[in-house]
């Protein structure tokens, strides 16, 4: 047992661990302590593996002892069990004959038993273990040979590292190499770029100052462009070496071609001009279409050859200053050479212009203000042929031919003094040459524009000043014949001729016909007012104000217009006026008020149509206060140097300056207001003639109701010998005939004088009022201070009877 004991003794070491382990790292609870305990009975006595039974019974106790013969019998059944349970192994243990006779001889035999059985229960894990030490030892051949494979690789890899490193620098140096040669070839080249605008040097000078070159020839232009560029290369370096130096030769070659440029373009338009340019013996021989013609054709033929030198200056005048200069001199070259060309043959053409129309101006100015557009035209055209775009001194070249026609035509001007010629140049100029032609093409022809300005504002001058001048003549200073008055004669002969020949026509209904509306674009002058009959019929100075307002209208600016027209109907009623009251006293009171009301309508319908302002701002100095101001001064004589606020000098000074005034005359309005008064006058003249008996025994009688009242008398109005109820009747019985005899007549001249019924009935309604309202009147005296009797002695009619009786044919 104490061998058997041995062989499964523990380590104390590491029972102690165990039970540290068991005690306080994994410490069990009671009832798994419990279950451990039963496990640990179950496990004390284990069974004998099958595989170790025995196949037959052996006398052996399952110890390996020997049992007697005498007790074989007594213990087979008790030990029949353990018999069964020995396996072949423990079968096979013999004793070699040996016999037991001792403990120690068992124990002996059983320890070698015991090793025995433990090296063949070891057998396989030893053979498993050498087995694993075969494999070890063989996994330590591997290790060594990964150690020194790994010692090669790493060992290559060093070597590696060291190849890779040189490698690298062997790369980059390479790379550097190529970097600096790059760089070399690079400033080579640079070198050698900036080197040839200086090397272009001598083949560029040698070729200009070749015998053979020309400026027309395919080489002179990429010369003159290498030039521009080598200058403005060496210009922004100026830090090269002698850069300065081969600059100052560029511009020496640069000058040197754009010298023979000029002189080519100098040459090419002298020899054009000199082709062209006739003799002055032959200049009047000759026609202006065929003259004007070779002027043109020659200069075209030698344009394209200076045009594309041209374009090359142009493209660099921007830029540079000597391009500019030279520019600027070819074109001035051009002008002059074309002015010396026009200016005699065109001088030459207006002077026979003037001859072809000395007696038609307006037609004069119409075929040279023509002919200069058509020139302008022409010569804006050649010059784009020669130049790319216009310059200012083109307009100023133009502005000089259009001067020629200026300075013939204006001494025409400033002799004329009739308004209807001057009127007429300046429709041609504003509307046919400023409007038609320049504002059609304001860029051709702005130089012509400004000198046909010039001449329409000097005609426009003279026409005001000659207006001005017949405004004061024929209208303000008129001095009326006995044909001019001679109304209603005149009246009735024209209306006999229209009888006669069938045509009513109404004189002051004319202006329908004239104008139309206020937006009726103004026409010719002629069809600004009525013919010329219905003309007749008016007063001159009305006849003549309308005649010169209708010519000024479209000629000069509104604002003058506006003061001219202002004063010239001022002038014109004043005329009117005075004619009326001429008339007057040739006829009688009713002539003199219906002409002057037939010619203020006339003259109100006329100028309804201009769409201007009548009315004026006039401004003037106020010295009312003058004289006022040195009586002071004079009663304060003696305050004259006094030394306080109370100087009389000052006071003076402060009190008689003059003040600023502001008037505003309103022409229109003058017109309409003395149109109104004549008509309220007229109405009163006729009221007072148709009821002139009724109207004396109605101032009488009111002059004595006035009288009794303020004095308070009891003398009753029918007592007053005028006022007798026989008295009354008579003056009614007159006022009947007077309506009689009167009324017709009165019809008959507004009819003569208005010859518009429309105006008859509006004038004659406040007649008609005039004459009831007087007989209203009468009747409301009659049925206060007459009785019944007396009444129907009187027999005054009442207001329905007169309105039923003055009635309108």
């Amino acid at each position: 047992m104490a061998s058997r004991s041995g062989r499964f003794s523990v380590d104390p070491a590491v029972k102690e661990r165990l039970n540290k382990w068991d005690s306080k790292y994994a410490p069990l609870s009671e009832k798994q302590a419990e279950s451990y305990m039963a496990l640990m009975d179950q496990c004390a006595e284990r069974p004998m593996p099958a595989e170790l039974l025995p196949d037959d019974p052996s006398p052996f106790d399952r110890h390996g002892v020997v049992l007697a013969s005498g007790d074989e019998a007594s213990a087979s059944s008790a030990e029949a069990q353990g018999v069964a349970m020995l396996d072949e192994p423990l079968q096979k243990l013999a004793l070699d004959g040996q016999k037991m006779e001792t403990a120690q001889q068992f124990l002996s035999w059983f320890a070698d038993v015991e090793a025995a059985m433990r090296q063949d229960e070891e057998s396989e894990f030893r053979a498993y273990l050498s087995e694993l030490r075969r494999y070890g030892d063989h996994c330590d051949a591997i290790l060594s040979d990964i150690g020194a494979t790994m010692s090669e690789l790493e060992r290559l890899r060093e070597q590696y590292c060291h190849v890779n490193t040189q490698t690298g620098a062997l790369h980059s140096a390479c790379e550097q190499l190529l970097e600096d040669q790059t760089r070399l070839v690079e400033t080579v080249s640079s070198i050698s770029d900036k080197l040839v605008y200086f090397d272009d040097f001598e083949s560029i000078y040698h070729k200009l100052h070749s015998p053979m070159l020309s400026v027309m020839s395919e080489t002179f232009m990429p010369i003159l462009t290498r030039l521009d560029e080598c200058i403005t290369y060496l210009s922004s370096r100026p830090q090269f070496q002698e850069s300065s130096v081969y600059l100052a030769r560029f511009n020496q070659c640069q000058a040197y071609a754009l010298s023979l440029i000029k002189q080519h373009t100098i040459n090419t338009l002298r020899d054009a001009t000199k082709q062209v340019m006739p003799a002055p013996a032959t200049l009047a021989t000759l026609s202006t279409e065929d003259m004007f013609g070779s002027f043109f054709g020659k200069f075209r033929t030698c344009a394209p050859r200076i045009k594309l030198l041209m374009e090359q200056v142009e493209e660099n005048s921007g830029s540079r200053e000597d391009y500019r200069a030279l520019l600027h001199d070819c074109q001035q070259c051009y002008f002059n050479f074309r002015l010396a060309l026009l200016q005699p043959s065109l001088t030459q053409a207006m002077h026979h212009l003037v001859s072809k129309h000395t007696s038609d101006r307006a037609a004069l100015v119409r075929a040279g203000g023509t002919f200069m557009v058509r020139l302008c035209q022409d010569e804006y055209q050649l010059y784009l042929r020669f130049f790319s775009q216009p310059c200012p001194g083109l307009d100023e070249f133009l502005e000089t031919l259009s001067s020629i026609l200026y300075d013939v035509l204006r001494p025409c001007f400033i002799k004329l003094n009739h308004l209807e010629t001057l009127a007429d140049l300046c429709i041609v100029l504003k509307v046919e040459l400023l409007e038609d032609y320049v504002a059609q093409k304001p860029t051709e022809l702005a130089a012509f524009g400004v000198v046909a300005e010039q001449m329409l504002e000097d005609v426009q001058q003279r026409l005001v000043y000659r207006a001005q001048s017949f405004m004061q003549s024929d209208i303000q200073q008129y001095a009326p014949g006995p044909g001019d008055l001679a109304y209603p004669e005149k009246l009735r002969a024209s209306k006999s001729s229209e009888v006669a020949t069938g045509e009513a026509v109404s004189p002051t209904s004319s202006s329908s016909r004239s104008f139309g509306s206020p937006s009726t674009p103004m026409k010719a002058v002629d069809q600004l007012l009525p013919a010329a009959d219905q003309q007749a019929m008016w007063y001159p100075t009305l006849r003549r104000t309308l005649v010169c307002l209708a010519k000024l209208y479209r000629c000069i600016n509104k604002g003058i217009f506006e003061s001219l027209s202002q004063e010239a109907l001022a002038m014109c009623v004043l005329s009117l006026g005075n004619a009326s009251v001429e008339i007057r006293k040739r006829t009688d009171i009713l002539n003199g008020l219906l002409f002057l009301i037939k010619h203020m309508l006339i003259l109100r319908e006329q100028i309804a149509p201009f769409d201007v302002n009548f009315a004026v701002k006039e401004q003037g100095l106020d010295f009312s206060h003058f004289k006022d101001a040195a009586v002071s001064l004079f009663h304060h004589r003696g305050r004259l140097f006094a030394l306080n606020y109370q100087n009389a000098l000052l006071e003076f000074v402060m009190k008689s300056s003059p003040s600023l005034t502001e008037n505003y005359l309103d022409s229109r309005k003058d017109v309409d207001n003395r149109l109104k008064s004549s008509c309220e006058q007229f109405v009163s003249a006729v009221s007072t003639k148709l009821t002139g008996p009724v109207r004396d025994f109605l101032d009488q009688s009111q002059r004595f109701l006035d009288l009794t009242s303020k004095e308070g008398s009891k003398i009753k109005l029918k007592q007053q010998p005028f006022a007798g109820p026989g008295k009354v009747h008579e003056a009614v019985m007159a006022n009947f005939k007077v309506l009689e005899t009167k009324m017709p007549e009165v019809l008959h001249l507004m009819s003569l004088y208005l010859a518009n019924r429309e105006l008859e009935c509006i004038l004659f309604k406040p007649v008609k009022e005039g004459v009831v309202s007087t007989y209203r009147r009468l009747s409301a005296i009659v049925s206060a201070h007459y009785s019944a009797e007396e009444q129907a002695i009187i027999a005054c009619p009442s207001t329905e009877q007169i309105s039923a009786l003055i009635v309108m044919p």
